[in-house]
């Protein structure tokens, strides 16, 4: 239960929403996260929400976090992210470290796989992307837009929650390989994305995960 003294103290750190998609026409923050009730749900557990939407078909990852980076406030947030904007807020806490108090990676997105890689170049190149910036958004490693180096230096409180079921585009491998560089992390229970039907029925689960490791 949540008393009125856990109201005030969670009142007092906000949760910022990073949703995900890349460059996908109606893939935004009010479908990732409102539609399927998670930011309701996270504002009725007493804590302040920001659910911006991303940066419109950005060049490159440091771009978003550009965007992202002017709204927030001036004290440290928990970043929850999702899918591909995982990319974005692993690219915030390490660009900007005493801004990320938390970070939890949800669903994250696969990289160097073929032929999910054939599917989003396609993808991007039918929506207008150049090469350069195709190049630019499937580069990484474990996770896209950063290097397992680069991954491995964050000191950041972690929490990683895989894909239930898992699929081609978050597959089982990328959660054990992050687990793997981010030692200190934490693994929750995992759960279809927010935009799938079959969410709803792990929303309060989700909700209970991602209020308890905010709270942490």
């Amino acid at each position: 239960m949540t008393t009125h003294h856990d109201r005030g103290r969670r009142g007092d750190t906000t949760v910022l929403l990073i949703h995900g998609g890349l460059w996908e026409p109606g893939m935004d923050a009010n479908r990732f996260w409102t539609v399927p009730g998670i930011t309701a749900g996270i504002e009725r557990a007493g804590f302040s929400v920001l659910a911006p939407n991303r940066l419109h078909q950005p060049p490159n990852w440091d771009a978003e976090v550009e965007h992202l980076a002017g709204m927030l406030p001036a004290r440290p947030v928990v970043v929850v992210a999702g899918s591909n904007g995982c990319s974005v807020a692993i690219r915030l806490a390490l660009t900007r470290p005493r801004q990320v108090a938390r970070l939890l990676l949800g669903w994250p997105a696969t990289a160097g796989d073929a032929r999910v890689d054939s599917h989003t170049r396609a993808s991007l190149s039918t929506l207008g992307a150049s090469p350069g910036t195709v190049h630019a958004l499937l580069a990484g490693q474990t996770v896209r837009g950063v290097t397992d180096t680069e991954l491995a230096t964050l000191s950041t409180p972690v929490a990683v929650l895989p894909a239930v079921p898992a699929n081609a585009f978050h597959q089982r491998h990328t959660v054990d390989a992050l687990r793997r560089l981010l030692p200190h992390s934490v693994e929750l229970p995992g759960c279809p994305e927010p935009p799938r039907r079959d969410f709803q029925l792990h929303l309060d689960r989700f909700l209970a995960a991602v209020t308890a490791f905010a709270d942490a």
